[in-house]
């Protein structure tokens, strides 16, 4: 019901940037969103979610350097990677949930789950000091 694909990863020096893309296809009237990151012998990270509702919410670890937005007449969701750090390197991952029809998923609930039905296959990420 939803195939996601991310694109942009690359290499990069730390303090540059980089943006992620997520082109999503779904056939659902809304969709909770998020973006995650895994590096090796890690657990995932949840860094930025997206509510139905059209809230978000940041992990600490990218707060105030990395934005997120949904174009959603376009089915792209962005990341955008600012003053990047050596730990930011990573697989990152674009992920989607089908809320219940009569509900909204807001970025609140979101934040912390890692439990998300549908993934892109990812894009590695390297920033070098």
């Amino acid at each position: 019901q939803v195939h996601l694909v991310e694109s942009g990863g690359g290499s990069v020096q730390a303090g540059g940037s980089l943006r992620l893309s997520c082109v999503i296809e779904y056939i659902a009237t809304k969709l909770c969103l998020g973006w995650f990151r895994q590096s090796p012998g890690e657990e995932r990270e949840g860094i930025v979610v997206i509510g139905s509702d059209d809230t978000t919410a940041y992990a600490d670890s990218v707060k105030g350097r990395f934005t997120v937005s949904h174009d959603s007449t376009k089915s792209i969701m962005y990341l955008q990677m600012n003053s990047v750090k050596p730990e930011d390197s990573a697989m990152y991952y674009c992920a989607a949930d089908i809320p219940h029809p009569l509900l909204h998923c807001s970025a609140s609930d979101l934040m912390g789950r890692t439990d998300f039905d549908y993934w892109g296959q990812g894009t590695q990420v390297t920033v070098s000091s």
